[in-house]
């Protein structure tokens, strides 16, 4: 029987080459589609997730209510790690952890590299396993260290690199204890080295800061023992700060490893999403545009139905039940889907590197993996089931005496599953068009946003080796040799926020108010280097005005939330003193260029340093003046290679997730009207070839080929237009919703619908009016010779 079965399905898949054709294409472009985005669903939901002890590790939290919200954030203090460890039965194991970048000198080797401080507990409490070494003592040693892998082969080669020794920052030696596997793709932490946090201590003179309460820098991870509940130690640990300085104000929380990656966001202190929405949204795009493909199928197969219908009545007259009518196309459509699997995994194959470099990934089809090839055959089947579950109950339920009597005719009712389904097809594809459109939209409002200072030619370096002893040597030299304009040394790049603080109060200030304020710390220079604007006062000179070295520039959010109408005079007060305000600078963006700027105070140059900025000279080329400067560092830091950044390049990097969002968005829109309009094609040409004698007589009674094209046409655009109506609203709906993360948007426009709908209604046209004007130009002699 399914010997016979094959035959019969294999002989109609033979018969009919082109729609099988369309079928297995669109079914193959689909499922690729819907593998390659499953694929990257099941990387983001599988982050940190393979750790062994993962059900019991947590990330400690603050929460704490400033600038007039409740706030959560995941920094805490210092000690924070050992008092948890120490002073609370319900912990097994915890660690800090925090950035650390050195260079690495082995041989004629210089590499900076950048690796993180971490406690012991670390290898022990996180999977990521020692290829080399004991996770258990590895750590324990002040100068031991731990390599990933491949940063041992880069400054080892083949040579086995236990108990070999690495310069750090030209200052210490460290004994490699240690070798682990590289870090997967799927995990929050991202480092090439462990050294321990003792080392972290030494070099940073951090005593005070192993007691301080009131710095929030590190992140402290925490193993809890067998048994203890999320919400147990939270009621324990809630007060963990209250209990060890005058802060009262902050409570302490954990977060599970199961929520790292997809539920970290928070409002009014509870957690409510994160990347789950991504995820979420992206999951449901590829199950449309698997069920757009499906809809193909299910399309032509019912499309095609009266030239079935003759072999259904035989069959139903000589004994064939439903069941086996059902198996039979069910068969077919199985087949079919089969077929069209193994091209889309040879597509996924193809394309998955591009995808990659798209979505910053390192995804892979696991050949080897059992699991993967029954997840693969099981979605396969899957999508065969779906395809073919209306075509075969459609089919097996013609009634066999009107099929053999010839009064048998297909359905075209107004509202028939068909047309439903085409409509489903095409508002999906619509949605994504106008979605695709508003996302760049708000891209490029967010990109010409005013950034407040001039990026372009603005180059800063991070503060390495000698750079700080050497930096009024650096700066002068960089200024008399022409490479750049104006220097500055700063806290942190100006296209970032490296320290905030609530530490600032003002007369006027209500008692008890927590306002959080962004920190910036300049020598000298600042506004001339960054090119901002001063709206009041000046800039800080301490070389021209010594009593600068107390003094700060707010900008103007600062200035309207401390509510000063003459800002420049005004004493703020910190825990380091008073500091004078000698000017206001013009608001510019240092954070999110999609929020608010952020309230700020600049102060001068008692403070602590870490990048230098300079503003590159326009009278030379680019490459020149970097030379010249490279030139400048290597003379006055010779023990550590020069590395600059582009401030333009690295603001561009704030819109990198939205600017991956919209190509997947564009992508995915694109192969969506592909499909749908291959499956539009494959109706037209059927419908073409049904009512082929019927343009012939239209042909012969004088119908033009414009009006026979029109008559084919029509009915697929009101289809196209019906899809149009429905999809606006919907996508009006979803576009508005995901906007309102945005306190600076872009404004929904009646523009975005209309392209959209034009779009569609051209490509629709090109599409059927193609095989519509074949059918019009065709001799009607030829389709009325047997009548």
């Amino acid at each position: 029987m399914f010997k016979n079965y094959f035959k019969i399905t294999w002989r109609n898949l033979m018969k009919n080459k082109g729609f099988t054709a369309i079928n297995i294409a669109g079914l193959a472009v689909g499922m690729a589609s819907a593998a390659l985005i499953l694929f990257w669903v099941q990387n983001e939901v599988s982050y940190d997730r393979f750790h062994q002890k993962e059900d019991r590790l947590y990330t400690m939290y603050n929460r704490s209510r400033f600038d007039g919200k409740l706030w959560c954030w995941n920094t805490t203090p210092e000690p924070m790690s050992k008092s948890l460890k120490h002073d609370f039965p319900q912990v097994e194991q915890a660690t800090r952890v925090t950035d650390a970048g050195f260079l690495f000198t082995v041989g004629e080797k210089r590499l900076n590299i950048q690796g993180s401080f971490a406690d012991n507990d670390f290898l022990t409490m996180f999977s990521f396993p020692l290829v080399k070494g004991d996770a258990k003592t590895a750590l324990t040693v002040m100068k031991n260290i731990v390599l990933t892998e491949s940063t041992a082969k880069r400054l080892f080669g083949n040579d086995d690199a236990m108990g070999k020794t690495i310069k750090i920052d030209s200052v210490d030696y460290f004994t490699v204890t240690g070798v682990m596997k590289d870090l997967p793709n799927n995990t929050r932490f991202k480092f090439d080295y462990l050294v321990p946090w003792e080392y972290n201590d030494k070099i940073s003179n951090r005593g005070k800061e192993s007691t301080n309460w009131g710095n929030n820098n590190v992140q402290t991870y925490i193993t809890l023992k067998p048994g203890v509940t999320e919400d147990f130690f939270n009621s324990r640990v809630k007060n963990i700060t209250r209990s060890h300085s005058d802060i009262k104000d902050i409570d302490v929380f954990v977060h599970p490893a199961k929520k790292w990656r997809l539920y970290s966001k928070f409002e009014e202190g509870k957690q409510v999403g994160g990347k789950i929405e991504t995820v979420t949204l992206f999951s449901i795009i590829a199950g449309f545009i698997l069920l757009i493909a499906c809809i193909n199928f299910m399309n032509l197969s019912t499309a095609r139905s009266e030239k079935r219908a003759k072999e259904v009545g035989i069959r139903k007259v000589v004994g064939a039940g439903k069941a086996s009518l059902i198996a039979q196309f069910m068969g077919e459509s199985i087949m079919i889907s089969l077929i069209s699997g193994a091209i889309a995994l040879l597509i996924v194959e193809l394309s998955i590197s591009g995808f990659n470099t798209l979505t910053q990934k390192q995804l892979f089809i696991p050949f080897g993996d059992a699991s993967f090839w029954l997840v693969a055959i099981g979605f396969i089947l899957f999508t065969g089931l779906l395809a073919g579950s209306y075509p075969a109950l459609y089919l097996s339920s013609f009634a066999p005496v009107k099929v053999l009597k010839g009064t048998f005719k297909a359905a075209n009712a107004a509202f028939s599953p068909r047309k439903i389904l085409v409509v489903t097809q095409f508002t999906f594809a619509i949605v994504l068009i106008i979605s695709t459109i508003i996302v760049k939209e708000q891209l490029d409002y967010a990109q010409n946003r005013e950034t407040g200072y001039a990026k372009n030619n603005l180059v800063y370096t991070i503060m390495t080796g000698e750079m700080g002893k050497n930096y009024n040597l650096i700066r002068n030299e960089l200024l008399t040799s022409g490479a750049a304009t104006a220097v500055s040394k700063t806290s942190a790049p100006i296209t970032e926020g490296w320290s905030d603080t609530w530490d600032f109060s003002w007369d006027g200030k209500h008692e008890g108010e927590k306002i959080d304020f962004n920190v910036f710390n300049t020598d000298g220079n600042f506004t001339k280097t960054m090119g901002l604007k001063i709206i009041d006062g000046r800039d800080i000179d301490v070389t021209k005005y010594p009593s600068d070295s107390t003094a700060i520039m707010l900008n103007e959010a600062a200035v309207k939330i401390m509510g000063f109408k003459h800002p420049v005079g005004q004493i703020v007060r910190s825990s380091n003193g008073k500091l004078t305000v000698v000017g206001v600078v013009k608001d510019f963006i240092l954070q999110s260029p999609y929020e608010p700027v952020k309230q700020m105070v600049i102060q001068g140059p008692s403070t602590w340093f870490n990048v230098i900025h300079f503003k590159l000279n326009d009278k030379l080329s680019t490459a020149q003046s970097l030379k010249l400067a490279e030139n400048v560092f290597e003379k006055y830091n010779p023990e550590y290679p020069f590395e600059s950044h582009f401030v333009d390049e690295a603001y561009g990097k704030k819109f990198q997730d939205e600017q991956r969002m919209g190509t997947l968005a564009s992508l995915f829109a694109g192969l969506t009207i592909f499909i749908s309009c291959l499956g539009l094609f494959g109706l037209a040409t059927y419908m073409a070839q049904n009512r082929i004698k019927e343009i012939g007589v239209r042909k012969v009674l004088g119908a033009s080929v414009m009006r026979v094209t029109t008559m084919l046409s029509k009915d697929f655009l009101k289809l196209v237009g019906i899809s149009f109506v429905i999809s606006v609203p919907v996508a009006w709906y979803l576009m508005s919703q995901w906007l309102q993360k945005y306190p600076y948007r872009v404004e929904i426009s009646v523009w975005v619908f209309v392209m959209a709908g034009v779009l569609t209604t051209l490509i629709s046209i090109l599409t059927v009016s193609s095989q519509a004007v074949k059918a019009a130009l065709t001799n009607p002699v030829k389709s009325l010779r047997s009548e």
